[in-house]
């Protein structure tokens, strides 16, 4: 939400890079944590484009109605001679999809067997993933890929612009993409933002895993997805 001249209000603000430091989602402009149970804002995009004095000339400018060229997620602070790498470039490179063989009779049995098993193969991932879709918590499983994705990064340059991008898409509270965690796992991460690792985001990544076991994995056994394929497979066998 706005002001009436399109300048920032003085409460929180969404995640980003002001005046050279990062600011998550919930901090003011005077440095000051929201209270943790104040309500959250709304997720739709506010009509208008932003003030001309609302934000720093050094800031990112996160433009909600893409009004600018710069890509919303690169640090436009011009005293930091950090080299950067457009964001489109590296959101490509965090996994949606992965190929795999088609999985064998034996493998889909064992996915029964335990959640790991599960977890462990990509055929499985894929199939698990198809089903989370039906239940409109796909992010969960791209939340898992990506951190499994910026775990395999030696670049800190990289990971920076990784780190940010899965921030913005799965923990900042203004994503429609935003995962479930709690407030213990958000402060972390909004603290260490400041200068991320590929470790970051262990923490919430075990939190979604277990999220899933318990809650979507029991449901995935029962459902059409998994049942047939399970009987695809089961009658290709006896034909063969």
């Amino acid at each position: 939400m706005r002001t009436a001249d399109g300048g920032e209000p003085a409460g929180a603000s969404p995640s980003g890079w002001r005046g050279g430091q990062w600011a998550p989602d919930g901090i003011r402009a005077d440095g000051d944590a929201e209270a943790a149970d104040a309500p959250r804002p709304g997720r739709q995009k506010p009509p208008g484009q932003p003030g001309a004095g609302s934000r720093g000339s050094n800031a990112c400018c996160f433009c909600w109605c893409c009004c600018c060229s710069c890509s919303c997620l690169t640090v436009r602070n011009q005293e930091d001679q950090r080299p950067t790498i457009a964001s489109h470039e590296l959101r490509a490179d965090l996994p949606t999809w992965e190929e795999s063989p088609a999985p064998t009779l034996e493998e889909v049995n064992a996915w029964a067997q335990s959640f790991d098993k599960l977890m462990v193969t990509p055929a499985g991932r894929n199939a698990f993933r198809e089903f989370l879709r039906t239940e409109f918590s796909e992010e969960n499983m791209l939340f898992w890929m990506a951190c499994e994705e910026l775990k395999k990064e030696a670049n800190k340059n990289i990971i920076e612009e990784k780190a940010r991008i899965i921030y913005e898409d799965y923990i900042s509270i203004l994503s429609p993409k935003e995962v479930s965690l709690d407030s213990r796992v958000r402060e972390v991460i909004n603290r260490n933002m400041v200068e991320p690792s590929q470790h970051i985001f262990d923490d919430a990544q075990l939190q979604i895993y277990t999220l899933m076991h318990r809650d979507s994995y029991p449901r995935f056994m029962n459902s059409a997805v998994y049942k047939d394929l399970l009987q695809s497979l089961s009658e290709k066998s006896i034909e063969a």
